[in-house]
């Protein structure tokens, strides 16, 4: 009798977990999520709640069979296996990126300029799909396919704030210098960035591979980048996740731009801070980098580079903003711990090419180049789409498994997708079945 009652409660506590998850995707306006869990939750409890009303003489062999496959199915989840892993440390070569060849300076060129010209006759292959992104309506316009005035008319709002941002990035530094140690100044920078509203923060030493090689926007267009800084701070800003999930419609892009502004207010502010203490600082923000800050948040411990090309970080995934501060001033680096599980989950999972509309992330393996391997996304072909709907997408970040919410039932499967390898592949098809192999854009 008593291996019947445990299979009885076993089966209640089974119903009790499946019901937590649909009220928590009810909480996080995942309908689907929550219809689906409702139903797990039935199906999954009734073979242990069958047990009373069995025949007496089956009851014992059915309650053993039943804890002892659910014993095995844990088991082969979590069990501690050390999965074969092809993952190497990503440091790329001497190569700096030209930040004239990517679609925001390449958008910024108008014809008849000299920049143009210059442009299109160092790349002639260029030229055509250029022209194509050209001929679409473009980012918040009112022609694009998912205008909508008041979230249009807010993104341009914000976009315009960010543009009086840039001039601010640098500025001149106090001639004394402050006496702190590289310890009190780390403490004491991370604080402040964190108290004001950044969700993580790292530092790593700047290297050459961070940085263009030249300009490609604005005033600096085609000046080459000599920056001396040492240190390199970097933070994420989050993403709404319920703005996200209206992605690629017009909600996402009002919230990337008030994203951008944050996170380069928090920049600003933190520059002015260093050289007030006497040391050189830059803000780098939205349409005025210097550097590629991807590759800048991952060498600070920040996340990995995931297929879509973006830094998915341990607790929200793809789904933030990234900023960055360089200086002279001594800083306490953060040490970068490779994690070969997102490498591993992105060449099983696959859901943001999967759903990419523009067809831009590529399903197969990564492809090295200039010493990096890397999944290469077309870039022409996502920022052709960003021009055709009028909004920066983010259909990508929506639908990563790893963009959860950070509520403790997520992050128990993030734990699970890190450490566990057979768990990764449960965890994707979980994802698939609650929340859809193709989530629809959530309606506003």
């Amino acid at each position: 009798m008593k291996i019947i009652k445990i299979a009885f409660i076993l089966g209640n506590l089974n119903f009790i977990g499946w019901l937590g998850i649909a009220i928590l995707a009810i909480r996080e306006k995942e309908k689907t999520a929550a219809r689906r869990s409702l139903l797990l939750a039935c199906l999954s409890a009734l073979p242990f709640w069958m047990t009373p009303i069995l025949p007496d003489t089956i009851q014992s062999v059915w309650s053993v069979g039943l804890l002892a496959l659910t014993g095995i199915f844990i088991g082969i989840l979590f069990f501690p296996v050390r999965a074969k892993s092809n993952f190497v440390q990503n440091i790329p070569d001497s190569h700096r990126f030209d930040e004239r060849e990517t679609m925001f300076s390449r958008a910024e060129l108008r014809p008849g300029s000299a920049e143009y010209d210059h442009y299109y006759r160092n790349y002639p292959g260029h030229k055509a799909p250029d022209d194509r992104f050209r001929q679409k309506p473009g980012l918040l316009s009112p022609d694009a396919r998912f205008f909508h005035l008041e979230y249009f008319s807010e993104a341009r709002y914000l976009f315009d704030q960010i543009a009086a941002q840039r001039d601010g990035v640098d500025g001149p530094v106090t001639p004394q210098k402050r006496s702190i140690s590289p310890e009190n100044a780390t403490q004491t920078l991370k604080i402040k960035i964190l108290q004001s509203g950044a969700h993580s923060v790292g530092i790593t030493r700047l290297k050459p591979y961070h940085l263009y090689s030249v300009s490609g926007q604005g005033d600096r267009y085609g000046l080459p980048i000599d920056l001396s800084h040492r240190f390199a701070i970097t933070f994420t800003v989050e993403m709404d996740f319920d703005a996200v999930a209206h992605a690629p419609k017009a909600p996402a892009v009002t919230e990337s731009a008030r994203q951008y502004l944050n996170s380069g207010q928090i920049a600003l502010e933190i520059a002015r801070e260093i050289r007030s203490w006497g040391y050189a600082a830059r803000a780098h923000i939205d349409g005025n980098y210097l550097l590629i800050c991807p590759l800048v948040a991952r060498d600070a411990g920040l996340g990995e580079i995931g297929r879509m090309g973006l830094l998915l970080t341990p607790k929200l995934g793809p789904r933030v903003r990234i900023a960055v501060v360089t200086t002279d001033l001594p800083l306490i680096k953060d040490t970068y711990t490779p994690d070969p599980s997102v490498e591993d989950f992105c060449r099983k999972c696959k859901k943001c090419a999967d759903n990419c509309p523009a067809n831009a992330i590529p399903k197969g393996k990564r492809e090295t180049l200039h010493g990096l391997q890397r999944w290469k996304i077309n870039d022409v072909h996502c920022y052709t789409y960003w021009c055709a709907v009028g909004t920066d997408c983010a259909r990508c970040m929506r639908v990563c498994p790893y963009s959860h919410p950070n509520t403790f039932f997520h992050n128990v499967i993030r734990f699970g997708i890190r450490h566990f390898p057979v768990f990764r592949r449960f965890a994707l098809q979980m994802d698939n079945l609650l929340y859809g192999k193709y989530p629809k854009p959530r309606s506003f």
